[in-house]
């Protein structure tokens, strides 16, 4: 039997201009994601010419656009693919919709089904750890959120105890984590005032480590206002610079074929939640110093990175 070709959406069948076009996103083990558009009109298959477009946003030149060739993937549906191999760089993307000659049209998100990226535990790789996560901007317009990390220092288990922070967490794409870990420390680095650190050792076993961060210790710092504390994974030998900012800004920029850091932003990006800030709230923690009373809490960034804010209580 002959299996008829895939029907194409035609322009009798395109949408009334208020509607927007929706895609449904579809994530891998591997991180890749399947976008499928249905009811898109789109040129004659003879002279096709249809993709799906990615802007960086902020970058008002359009540099950096990635577009994936949109294909026929059934009845009246089209479909395109941002593999795992295609790291996007970091940072916040929109995603359009370009057919033929006309103007690119945002996409709104239709179904999601992100459960393959829960609890994701990528393989053994020397290459940097690609994350991307499909979400609703506050405009009900279709965006991914991605990350290039490497090496990369994932967050899990975070508790608050009797005055202290303990985590657990995860080091990947680093060719010998266990000689990477030994002797390395957890370090706090006050955000107003780099130069100020506190550093607390880790427990490693293979590539998890676990640590303990004293509340105390940082707000023995405070002096009003607020104090944000970032934390750090550092390896021994990574030593103290004199500018902080610098070398945070050096760590985080390093070219690819560089040698692994020697310092890694902790942070939770592998699952399915593109903003962790509204979503893991951690208790609040008051504590007394020589200028008053103080809340200690834990939190994720807006990059979902970790760190610890300091403030009146």
């Amino acid at each position: 039997m002959t299996t008829p070709p895939a029907q194409l959406p035609t322009p009798a069948s395109r949408p009334e201009a208020s509607a927007p076009l929706r895609a449904d996103s579809v994530a891998d083990s591997a991180g890749g994601l399947t976008f499928d558009i249905v009811d898109l009109a789109l040129p004659d298959p003879a002279d096709w010419n249809a993709a799906l477009v990615l802007r960086l946003r902020g970058d008002a030149e359009g540099a950096d656009e990635v577009r994936l060739p949109l294909s026929p993937a059934g009845e009246r549906r089209v479909r395109a693919v941002l593999p795992s191999t295609v790291a996007l760089p970091e940072g916040r993307w929109d995603v359009y919709v370009a057919v033929g000659d006309e103007r690119p049209r945002r996409l709104a998100p239709g179904l999601n089904d992100l459960r393959s990226l829960v609890d994701r535990r990528p393989g053994p790789s020397l290459s940097p750890l690609a994350v991307c996560i499909p979400y609703t901007t506050k405009h009900g317009n279709l965006s991914l959120r991605s990350w290039l990390r490497a090496p990369h220092a994932e967050a899990g288990e975070l508790r608050v105890a009797d005055g202290t922070l303990t985590g657990r967490g995860r080091l990947y794409r680093v060719e010998r984590p266990v000689a990477w870990l030994s002797g390395a420390v957890v370090r706090a680095r006050l955000r107003r005032d780099p130069s100020v650190a506190h550093e607390v050792p880790v427990t490693a076993d293979c590539a998890d480590f676990d640590f303990s961060l004293a509340y105390a210790d940082l707000a023995a710092h405070w002096d009003g206002g607020q104090d944000v504390w970032d934390l750090w994974l550092a390896r021994a030998d990574e030593g103290e610079e004199a500018d902080g900012r610098a070398a945070e800004a050096a760590a985080e920029a390093a070219p690819v074929d560089r040698p692994p850091a020697t310092r890694v932003r902790i942070a939770r990006i592998l699952d399915d939640v593109v903003d962790k800030k509204p979503v893991f709230a951690y208790p609040a923690l008051s504590l007394s110093t020589d200028r008053g009373t103080v809340r200690v809490t834990p939190y994720y960034t807006a990059d979902n990175d970790l760190s610890v804010r300091v403030e009146e209580a």
